[in-house]
């Protein structure tokens, strides 16, 4: 009896999380290009990924919510779109910035 109330309760909160999940495409990878109207996305397998950005596309920068600009060739982003034939359209871009290239340690003097 256990067992199948154990059962229930997975099989309905399974399907509850598909059922949040929507329809949607998710696109994951490094920003090659932006503009205005798309933005190119290098996936970690290597396959470019080209999403078009609308007025209603929303921008959420990781560590500031707030921000609304878009992201830079770099940033790493998750993209959730829609697709409508064979077009990927985005409704939210979230990113962080590309990590900053360390600086150059300082090299120990040379011996004499």
């Amino acid at each position: 009896m256990v067992r199948h109330l154990l059962f229930a309760f997975v099989l309905l909160f399974t399907s509850a999380t598909v059922w949040a999940h929507g329809s949607g495409q998710h696109v994951l990878g490094t920003v090659t290009a932006i503009d205005g109207t798309h933005i190119e996305v290098k996936t970690p397998k290597g396959a470019m990924v080209s999403v078009l950005l609308t007025k209603q596309t929303r921008f959420k920068e990781k560590g500031n919510p707030s921000a609304t600009e878009p992201p830079a060739i770099g940033d790493r982003v998750v993209i959730e779109a829609t697709k409508d034939k064979k077009t990927l359209t985005a409704t939210e871009v979230h990113y962080s910035a590309a990590k900053k290239a360390a600086a150059a340690a300082p090299q120990p003097p040379a011996a004499q």
